[in-house]
């Protein structure tokens, strides 16, 4: 088979799919393996000048066809789509960026001036998850003036300075597919692996028989549970099994029974195929409410209540019969998968003596080094973890998933092995958002000042712990909003089930908890007779109050001119919803929370040393600014390493909105050095010199025993409109947000703009269904958000004269806070338009789902 690629003649003998012959025989690495089913649109390329999935086409049907992928475009073209992509703020992970190249290419070439509609059309086959499209369209248009007007590139910036537009130093590697991912690399003898998981929920190991798979002939070797040192590791708690052993019991469909190591990536499901399993099936527990009854089979020997928090504070039962309004309803939110555009990867093969080199693309190579380790039962020096661009995390990277196999497999075997997740095996193995039941009780007095509130929060945190308790705590935590009132009683649950792992997820359980507390305060603005951006408005914390939490508000809070932003815009929208929210920065409660950063000065560079990761939120930008902002050092002589664990300090888990604040304190306190010695010297005097900085954020305890303890070092405040077309569908959202000192606009701009439209999925499209402990969605199933759905997104930015935060030069984490009042904005907005409580997501009976009717009559 002869075809032309970048016009260069190539032929082949296999009748392969397009995607892998780009990939594995061509080495094309800029077209990304995103699902192999024709859903997400990173395999993107140029067919004969249209645009299609590569991973949809066999060769056996392109005799004679020309394909260009980014590698192929004109030196012109690289440059323009490079720099429109960057100064639009298009680029976050970057994994499906090379794909809406190609699929922008094939629009400009027939029509250079198209419209945004045009545009949406055009890249209605690429999935972003994490800019919502926005900055994309904007790009494409840009560039579309670019070659229509024969515009300049313009120069590179040299000014870096906070709170202004500022191109991110990564965004040309992932516009042009240069930047390298995990699955982009190969090694010489590389062999690939991958597990055996569980055919039920629930179900007894008798026996597990590897004879006959061990002589496929490219069965390099076979693990099981006795081959692995010690078999339980887990993020925070050690309940997670790397592989159930013959006689134990499995917890969900995702759990493996053997890993296999294969010479050829195609013959894993044949080699997999061979392995026979004697299971005793067993019922699974598949709810909470289940899972909580007296005679209920046990998750775990711990029990099936994973975590449990008590907050309490003032007198609840007293505040409630002294006040004029009450309301009591019940809350529902789903499952929800992060859908990343990547899906897992980790290579791992030999280094020095008895170590191992572990290459990933996770939220942390400090976690991976500590649970590689655990598991191996070797010192953590002897791991050395690096990592890769991130395509994408949203908190679902931060368990093990595949590192700790490809580790096992290569220490076994002594060879390259790569272990990457075909995307249903992430949509069927990785974390997910908690579902959760909860009641939320509210009440006010007669002018809508609320009184208090009480609630109870259950949670499914599926078959092990993951980031569950953490999670847990912030739903409690964050349960009374961003108010001052101080009569709180909340009693939250984590219990474990048959169901899919629940972990960290973007939100990080205040998205379940706000969206009960604000259709509540909804329903008692009515009963007081007052709007409900009035009720908001008296009840909002001002600086000097206190949270219900017990912790003073910080001079820099400003919820309450995010609210006086969108006040015009939401009392002229009959169908207009309106939801406040806060969200902490940094973990907060006396946990160990320390940021580290080393600026070394290497061949006239400074080398910004770091290892908190980057999923798309722009860490590498965001510490050039930092060094910049203290410096002044032209960013041409700055660059920003990748975490690893030989060269970047230990600077925590990339979670909980907290690298802004915690590193980027640390970075501007290295940078304050470096800065001091060139009030002196020159940069090359400097050659060979490190500046170190850190940051703890200290806090208290929850429930610490003294007034006015500090939870967290910072919080960000937002408040959102959605606007319904007479239609039911979304025609506007309207977000503003105090996020203190914005470090860099477009990606400010694009952190919340891309969280809205991920917002908009969990309120109205998306959904996650287990059905008996079996997940029953694909990645074109979901319900993801494409371009031509998503609306119009206005980004306030609002700020004030008055005090900053003492650190990170007064900025404050967005990436967590920019979906959670999405889906209660949402919801009023359609109670406002036809009168119904939604109480659970994602909402029924809107423009976007249409409730089904049974036979019998009933919904």
């Amino acid at each position: 088979m002869k075809l032309f690629v970048n016009e260069t003649a190539v032929e082949c003998t296999d009748d392969k799919n397009l995607l892998r012959f780009l990939r594995d025989d061509l080495h094309l690495s800029s077209v990304k393996d995103g699902c192999s089913e024709g859903a997400c649109g990173t395999c993107t390329v140029i067919l004969d000048g249209k645009a299609v999935k590569a991973c949809t086409r066999k060769l056996s049907r392109l005799e004679g066809s020309h394909v260009i992928t980014v590698e192929g475009l004109s030196d012109r073209e690289q440059e323009v789509y490079a720099e429109c992509f960057a100064e639009a703020g298009a680029v976050q992970c970057g994994f499906c960026i090379p794909g809406m190249v190609l699929s922008a290419k094939a629009l400009i070439d027939v029509n250079n001036n198209p419209t945004r509609k045009e545009v949406k059309q055009a890249i209605k086959g690429n999935i972003c998850r994490c800019t919502g499209y926005v900055k994309i369209e904007e790009a494409i248009l840009n560039a579309a003036t670019y070659f229509r007007e024969n515009l300049p590139i313009p120069p590179k910036e040299t000014d870096a300075s906070l709170d202004r537009r500022f191109k991110r130093v990564d965004a040309k590697d992932k516009t042009l597919g240069i930047g390298k991912y995990c699955d982009d690399l190969e090694f010489d003898g590389m062999i690939h692996a991958k597990a055996l998981r569980s055919k039920y929920p629930r179900a007894r190991i008798n026996k597990i028989d590897i004879s006959k798979a061990e002589k496929h002939p490219d069965c390099v070797r076979i693990l099981t549970a006795k081959d692995v040192p010690q078999n339980k590791i887990g993020h925070i708690v050690q309940d997670w099994d790397v592989m159930i052993p013959e006689g134990s019991v499995t917890r969900y469909i995702g759990d493996s029974i053997a890993l296999v190591g294969s010479l050829k990536r195609e013959s894993l499901d044949k080699i997999l195929a061979l392995i026979e399993v004697d299971y005793t099936e067993l019922e699974p527990v598949t709810s909470p409410t289940d899972a909580l009854k007296a005679d209920a089979p046990l998750i775990h020997s711990s029990g099936n209540i994973m975590s449990k928090e008590y907050l309490k504070k003032g007198n609840v039962a007293e505040a409630l019969r002294n006040s004029a309004y009450t309301v009591t309803r019940k809350y529902f939110t789903p499952f929800n998968d992060h859908a990343f555009m990547e899906p897992e990867c980790a290579v791992a093969l030999p280094w020095g003596d008895d170590g191992l080199y572990l290459y990933t693309g996770g939220q942390s190579v400090y976690d991976e080094q500590r649970e590689c380790s655990l598991m191996l039962g070797i010192p953590k020096e002897k791991i050395h973890v690096h990592s890769m661009l991130v395509g994408g995390g949203f908190g679902g990277k931060e368990d093990m998933s595949v590192q700790h196999h490809a580790a096992l497999m290569a220490w076994y075997t002594k060879l390259p092995v790569k272990v990457k997740f075909s995307r249903q095996e992430s949509i069927n193995c990785h974390t997910k958002r908690h579902a959760t039941e909860m009641e939320f009780t509210t009440a006010c007095d007669k002018d809508g000042r609320l009184t208090a509130m009480k609630a109870l929060i259950i949670a499914d945190t599926g078959a092990y712990a993951s980031l569950g308790g953490p999670v847990l705590q912030r739903a409690c935590t964050h349960a009374a909003g961003p108010y001052n009132f101080q009569n709180i009683d909340i009693l939250g649950m984590s219990v474990y089930t048959n169901n899919v792992v629940a972990g960290a997820y973007r939100g990080f359980g205040v998205t379940q908890s706000c969206f009960a507390m604000e259709n509540n305060i909804n329903l008692l603005a009515e009963m007081a007779g007052i709007s409900p951006w009035e009720i908001r408005y008296r009840n909002a914390v001002r600086p000097g109050q206190v949270l219900p939490n017990g912790q003073i508000v910080d001079p820099n809070c400003a919820i309450v001119e995010t609210l006086e932003a969108v006040k015009e815009v939401y009392e002229t929208h009959p169908h207009a919803g309106i939801a406040c929210a806060f969200k902490n920065s940094g973990k907060g409660v006396a946990v160990k929370d320390i940021g580290r950063c080393i600026l070394s000065v290497e061949n006239g560079i400074v080398h910004i040393r770091t290892s908190a990761a980057c999923m798309g939120q722009g860490m590498a930008t965001v510490c050039t600014q930092m060094v910049y902002e203290a410096t002044k050092i032209d960013p041409s002589c700055i660059v920003h390493e990748s975490p690893d664990t030989e060269r970047t300090p230990d600077s925590g888990t990339s979670t909980a909105s907290r690298q802004t604040v915690v590193t980027g304190e640390a970075t501007k306190r290295a940078a304050e050095k470096l800065a001091a010695a060139l009030a002196h010297k020159k940069l090359a005097d400097l050659e060979g010199q490190e500046f170190y900085g850190e940051y703890f954020a200290q806090t208290d305890p929850l429930g610490a025993a003294k007034d006015f303890p500090v939870s967290h070092v910072s919080y960000s405040y937002a408040t959102q409109v959605v606007i319904l077309d007479d239609a039911g569908k979304v025609a506007r959202v309207v977000a503003a947000y105090d996020v203190g000192t914005p470090v860099n606009i477009q990606s400010v701009e694009g952190q919340i703009e891309g969280g809205v439209i991920m917002g908009l999925g969990f309120a109205l499209t998306e959904d996650f269904p287990v059905a008996g402990g079996y997940p029953k969605g694909k990645l074109g199933t979901l319900g993801i958000l494409r371009a031509p759905d998503v609306p119009p997104v206005e980004v306030i930015l609002v700020r004030h004269n008055r005090e900053k935060l003492p650190f990170a030069y007064g900025a404050k984490g967005v990436g967590e806070l920019c979906l959670i009042p999405t889906s209660p904005a949402a919801a009023h907005a359609y109670y406002r338009l036809d009168g119904m409580l939604r109480d659970r997501l994602p909402i029924k009976n809107t423009g976007y789902r249409k409730q089904r009717v049974l036979a019998a009559g009933q919904p």
